[in-house]
């Protein structure tokens, strides 16, 4: 049998983490380095690997009601090689070491069992919650696999270059960073949706570090509501930054 598609074969490396493909990660298991992967995300893999569910702590289940952010993970342990993937999204591996990095859940595929994780509030300039208002801050040493739908953009923040980012855009960004969500309209009109634009809430970022944006926008929250009615809907009331645990780490 002959085909182009033999030449899809394993890349060879001694590194634990390998982006097989741009849309394919591959991680070595010794037995003695469990990894945490996106629940779901296993395309394949070879030797003695098991899957467990990930247990979550009565902390970790509380922030993820009160915010909708947190991870669904699987623990993978044994001796072997597995394969991740998710919607042939693009992967990228990224070494955290101590500076810290904060993301969108939604776009973790897999990262090393050594590092915490924790759940931690955007302030927002209006009192209003949405996309970006909650995000995951994973801290200590190892690797994290991200995905980005489409090949993304790093910009480079520093002291006397900030940047902003329309938040449904960003996928991550370095913790170091001070960072203020705000809304590209008069505070008169706050309350509509993305205005004459089409653009609407942005994350403007101060500081050393980077910010990763992604070229595909999700669609607005409209229904990733916190309670009932229009004022929920919007964020607005005990939810909002000018109400209970702004800029605290739901714990």
């Amino acid at each position: 049998m002959q085909s182009p598609l033999f030449s899809h074969t394993e890349q060879q490396s001694q590194d634990r983490y390998v982006v097989q493909n741009p849309q394919l990660l591959r991680v070595s298991l010794t037995g003695h380095d469990d990894v945490l992967a996106r629940k779901g995300a296993m395309v394949a893999y070879q030797g003695l690997v098991d899957f467990d569910g990930e247990y979550q702590t009565s902390s970790q289940r509380r922030a993820r009601a009160n915010t909708g952010e947190g991870l669904d993970l699987m623990r993978c342990s044994g001796q072997g090689t597995v394969y991740f993937a998710n919607l042939a999204q693009y992967v990228h591996v990224v070494d955290v070491d101590q500076d810290g990095m904060t993301v969108d859940s939604a776009y973790v595929l897999a990262l090393d069992s050594t590092l915490h994780t924790e759940v931690i509030a955007v302030d927002s300039q209006y009192g209003i919650s949405g996309s970006g208002k909650y995000q995951l801050n994973i801290s200590g040493r190892g690797k994290v696999a991200l995905m980005t739908s489409g090949q993304p953009l790093m910009m480079q923040v520093t002291p006397d270059k900030y940047v902003n980012v329309d938040a449904d855009a960003i996928v991550a960004w370095s913790s170091a960073l001070r960072v203020q969500m705000q809304a590209q309209t008069h505070s008169s009109g706050v309350r509509r949706r993305r205005g004459n634009t089409g653009e609407g809430w942005e994350l403007s970022f101060l500081g050393q570090g980077f910010a990763l944006v992604q070229p595909s926008e999700v669609m607005p929250p409209q229904n990733a509501d916190l309670g009932q009615g229009v004022r929920a809907q919007f964020g607005v009331g005990q939810h909002g930054a000018h109400a209970q645990n702004q800029n605290n780490a739901w714990n």
